[in-house]
């Protein structure tokens, strides 16, 4: 006799059974429409403002809008990014995100008086960046 682990690919496959239906579905809660001055994002928990215990997910960490953006960088970047988050957090004891290192990059950069609107390439961007940082 052989011992099977695992499920047969007709097992994966095969349809849901439904269960039996409720009587008397509970209504969908409804949700009051966002107003413009809203804050949120879509998909961000939200803080109770009456002091209750917060609702699952992770807890907002921005006080202003933000929108979630794919970035390509090459593994040395990656690599960098988690060497320094690491050093940070050995000295710190504090962990910072690669997320929080190149927002704080974006956010020197655009409080600076680095005019980068005349380059044409990204080597000439970093030479620019490389030269305001030395002077």
């Amino acid at each position: 006799m052989s011992s099977r682990t695992g499920k047969a690919a007709q097992d994966i496959f095969s349809p849901t059974r439904r269960t039996a239906k409720k009587e008397n579905p509970a209504p969908a809660p409804q949700v009051p429409a966002e107003s413009p001055e809203s804050t949120s994002n879509p998909g961000q928990a939200e803080t109770p403002q009456n002091g209750s215990k917060r609702g699952r997910g992770r807890p907002p960490v921005h006080d202003e809008r933000w929108a979630k953006a794919t970035v390509i960088l090459l593994n040395r970047h990656i690599v960098f990014l988690d060497r320094l988050s690491s050093d940070i957090r050995e000295k710190t004891g504090r962990a910072i995100k690669r997320a929080e290192l190149i927002r704080a990059l974006i956010e020197m950069l655009s409080e600076s008086d680095i005019d980068l609107t005349s380059a044409t390439s990204e080597a000439d961007i970093k030479a620019r960046l490389v030269e305001a940082v030395a002077s």
